[in-house]
């Protein structure tokens, strides 16, 4: 007999440089070979310029500012935010389409926009991932090597904010490694999409 899958909205946070990106890769390979189950990710909008190897329309949609602005006029996001010098947003329609066809999405936004998201839909299953420790997080933004030491540093600031609002979120996932952060990742999607 197959479990009824439920459709969700999960909220993927954490600090720069905790290793978002990289668990969500691993996270979606392990899940697609998985058919009865539908997740997508929500593609966010932004005004940073890409880093090498990001390509628009898979990993952003990169825009400028005045393009930006008239998606918040004509009320197209979710959520948006300013996060170190650059907007960042989720579009509305995406999300609401997703959900309506039975079809969970994973938001991976900063802090600001999640909160704003859980406002919004208190049914979110909301996720933060922590780093094993503060000095191991400014090790990984460091062998980046793909900003400044004054983009490093607010990158840093912003942590410490990010990390003292944990208590907010549904579920709590240290990167200590990768396949560990993928499987506790796993556990929850599939707990939280059966629909018992």
């Amino acid at each position: 007999m197959n479990k009824k899958i439920k459709a969700k909205l999960f909220i993927f946070t954490g600090p720069s440089g905790v290793g978002k990106g990289t668990i969500l890769n691993d996270f979606f390979k392990k899940i697609n070979d998985n058919n009865s189950t539908k997740i997508t990710y929500s593609i966010s909008y932004t005004t940073r310029l890409p880093r090498d190897g990001e390509i628009d329309g898979v990993h952003y949609f990169f825009v400028d500012e005045k393009k930006f602005n008239n998606l918040i006029k004509n009320d197209a996001f979710l959520e948006y935010a300013q996060y170190s010098g650059n907007y960042y947003g989720t579009n509305k329609n995406f999300v609401q389409n997703k959900i309506n066809d039975n079809i969970s999405v994973l938001l991976e936004i900063e802090l600001q926009g999640a909160l704003k998201v859980m406002k919004k839909c208190p049914d979110a299953v909301s996720i933060f991932i922590t780093p094993p420790s503060f000095e191991e997080l400014e090790k990984r933004l460091r062998n980046r090597h793909t900003e400044t030491e004054e983009a490093i540093l607010k990158r840093l600031e912003c942590a410490k904010i990010e990390l003292s609002n944990i208590d907010k979120f549904k579920y709590v996932i240290e990167n200590d490694s990768v396949d560990c952060a993928v499987s506790k990742l796993t556990e929850i999607f599939n707990r939280e999409v059966a629909d018992v």
